[in-house]
């Protein structure tokens, strides 16, 4: 088995360490065995979605994400195709902004990819704070860093989890990112994956699931550093 994960624009979209998602993912399938590679895209590149198993979209600042805008509408329609195929993509911060419909700024509207149906507008004041989350998609939960000026609206979509501890999607509803189909969303940084291995796991088993089509039992690593960390986030901020 082999897993390929699409980095967009590392260059300029990648805040707070988010490219150590990417060696969370790779580690995590080469201790098991499974053959990983990482194609970094740059801003010119051209991106053949069906090759991809997961996608990254990292977090970059307003300006950055301006940058990347023209861009996006390039690539919009394959994008778009591979989402609703069931491709796999986790989009940090700026990422999962550019999700969304629109990112309304002081500066101006940046245009997303219209992937899900979402948008972001900018209020004043700044979202920043360790964060925990209780996501239905496991028992462990989720914790990260948030630092946004953006509320995001996920309309009816579903949630990635509930806030515990933290601001969230807007500082108001109580609720984090987004998930739709196999797309996961989420103003988590810190990097995201390393600290949260039930997700870096269950984007690999929707990578094997959706490419080789019959669900795969991954095999358990320790994950004993993984889970301290986890733990001492969480522990700091709930269990006082």
């Amino acid at each position: 088995m082999k897993i390929i994960i699409g980095h967009l624009y590392p260059d300029l979209l990648n805040l707070y360490g988010d490219r150590g998602n990417i060696q969370c993912l790779m580690k995590r399938c080469i201790w098991r065995g499974i053959e990983a590679e990482t194609i970094a895209f740059e801003i010119d590149d051209t991106i053949d979605f069906s090759k991809l198993d997961i996608v990254l979209l990292g977090g970059g600042s307003d300006r950055e994400q301006m940058l990347v805008c023209e861009k996006l509408k390039e690539i919009q329609k394959d994008f778009k195709a591979y989402v609703e195929d069931n491709g796999v993509v986790i989009a940090i911060c700026g990422g999962y902004q550019l999700l969304g419909k629109y990112y309304k700024t002081d500066q101006g509207m940046i245009t997303g990819l219209d992937l899900v149906d979402l948008y972001t507008e900018q209020e004043p004041g700044r979202l920043i704070s360790n964060i925990v989350l209780k996501s239905d998609l496991f028992d462990m939960p989720i914790v990260g860093f948030e630092n946004h000026g953006g509320r995001t609206c996920i309309n009816n979509n579903q949630p990635l989890g509930k806030v515990l501890y933290g601001s969230g999607n807007d500082g108001r509803t109580g609720y984090e990112g987004v998930v739709y189909k196999n797309v996961i969303g989420t103003y988590l940084h810190g990097p995201l994956l390393p600290k949260n291995p039930q997700l870096a796991d269950e984007l690999i088993r929707r990578a094997l699931k959706k490419k080789y089509g019959e669900q795969v039992e991954l095999a358990p690593l320790p994950d004993q550093e993984e889970k301290e960390a986890n733990a001492f986030v969480y522990n700091r901020h709930i269990t006082k």
